[in-house]
């Protein structure tokens, strides 16, 4: 266990990049953290930069490694993937430069995991850490999606308007790096969008909207976001359509509208 997990294709001279996280799993209700960064890299043609070992950190019968047909003929073995790639942000105070982390919640080592990323971060001189999150809640699904949060300093969060979070339990890797990072001295910030829980849809692509219009505010940048607006307005329209023939699940939603109200 002693070989690095870490395998590093280039390494660029970057000056002070903000480090953008998300992962499948506890901390990505509806995918929105992961669509909303896969977005991202899509958007600014992010290229890679360097990627985790799967072998220490995931059970192979949980997470099984995917096969794909290619050609009609030829297979190819696909492993579960954390990959690290770079791009440029174009902020309103000039080009901003970004690591991307999309990756996979571990099973395994955490400890060991969260280690390397942060020895990697500060290898690469990040001063900033953000991370994406989603998580099913009790929320009436035609109104805007709730963005929440926690910062290392608090003014991160008041300048934006976004509430802080008292969550209290069980947590995911994102809160465990949240913390690694912290206690290393970096900038962090997370930002969680709250989904309906009785919605079984996935991808959300509201909740992605929601992480990423926040997100273009925090690092002041510009972004064309009309694709996934468009595809959010077809999702709500959908999942409208369906709660309209579920009586029971109409029911249920009105009582969280007048919950709302008399809140």
């Amino acid at each position: 266990m002693s070989e690095d997990p870490l395998r590093i294709h280039v390494r660029p001279r970057l000056e002070t990049p903000a480090l953008l996280l998300a992962f499948e799993g506890f901390n990505d209700a509806g995918e929105s953290a992961t669509s909303a960064l896969r977005f991202l890299n899509g958007a600014l043609r992010t290229a890679p930069l360097a990627d985790l070992d799967p072998e220490e950190f995931y059970d192979f019968t949980v997470r099984r490694p995917m096969v794909s047909l290619e050609n009609s003929r030829t297979r190819s073995l696909s492993w579960p993937a954390n990959e690290l790639r770079f791009g440029t942000l174009a902020a309103r105070s000039g080009e901003r430069e970004v690591v991307t982390l999309l990756g996979i919640e571990p099973h395994l080592r955490w400890r060991r995991f969260t280690d390397r990323i942060v020895e990697y971060a500060e290898e690469m001189g990040v001063v900033e850490v953000v991370l994406l999150g989603a998580y099913l809640a009790d929320v009436v699904y035609s109104q805007p999606v709730r963005v929440t949060g926690f910062a290392s300093d608090p003014d991160d969060l008041r300048h934006l308007g976004v509430e802080g979070s008292s969550y209290e339990g069980p947590t995911g890797i994102i809160g465990v790096l949240g913390q690694r990072f912290i206690a290393r001295g970096l900038r962090v910030v997370s930002f969680w969008a709250g989904l309906p829980h009785y919605i079984n849809a996935s991808p959300n692509p509201r909740g992605s909207l929601a992480l990423l219009q926040i997100l273009s505010r925090h690092l002041d940048f510009d972004l064309d976001l009309e694709p996934i607006r468009l595809h959010a307005l077809e999702f709500e329209e959908r999942i409208s359509r369906l709660v309209a023939e579920d009586p029971e699940l109409a029911e249920y939603v009105r009582q969280l509208k007048k919950r709302e109200f008399a809140g």
